[in-house]
């Protein structure tokens, strides 16, 4: 039995789940988000409780119980609280800056790189380098800033780059004569 699965989704105060067959659709005071569960997982709303059971033992079946449950305990968390994700810029003139829909970067190029933010998604420069990313999908907030991260990431030597905030980079020594 999966323990991850057993557990059930505690629906917290001003969150609604409504049950059609097997799409789910959370509404909270952030947004709402829809999921279609497997046929082989069965979703039931008891309380304020929701629970998924597997419909055979299959192997297969057991491993989608525990990802529907946490797909749907993110909904919830996500409608309810949001995600949210801080990068650190480190570098000599390195800073970043929200100009409307876009997100101008100058991080060592010879020209400054702009990255169009997504819908669903709000990034704010507290510093120029300190960058927050928020939202109420997890998987779209930790994807864009993995994108964001990629454009330059935090190199050996002198730390130089963009980094997820409390992420520790492994420095290397320079050269000696």
């Amino acid at each position: 039995m999966s323990r991850v699965g057993q557990k059930p989704v505690i629906l917290p105060s001003g969150v609604t789940v409504e049950i059609k067959n097997q799409a789910v659709a959370v509404k909270g005071k952030l947004g709402n988000m829809n999921l279609h569960v497997h046929q082989d997982v069965e979703v039931k709303l008891e309380g304020g409780k929701v629970t998924l059971t597997p419909r055979n033992e299959a192997r297969h079946t057991r491993m989608l119980w525990a990802t529907s449950r946490n797909l749907l305990q993110n909904m919830v968390t996500g409608v309810s609280e949001g995600f949210k994700k801080v990068l650190e810029i480190e570098g000599v003139g390195f800073k970043a800056a929200v100009q409307g829909k876009e997100l101008v970067l100058n991080i060592g190029f010879s020209h400054e790189v702009r990255y169009p933010i997504p819908e669903g998604i709000a990034i704010k420069a507290e510093k120029p380098t300190l960058l927050s990313i928020t939202g109420i999908d997890s998987q779209r907030v930790g994807q864009v800033a993995a994108e964001i991260r990629g454009m330059k990431k935090p190199e050996p030597y002198k730390g130089k780059g963009i980094r997820y905030a409390g992420e520790v980079i492994q420095r290397k020594e320079g050269k000696k004569k």
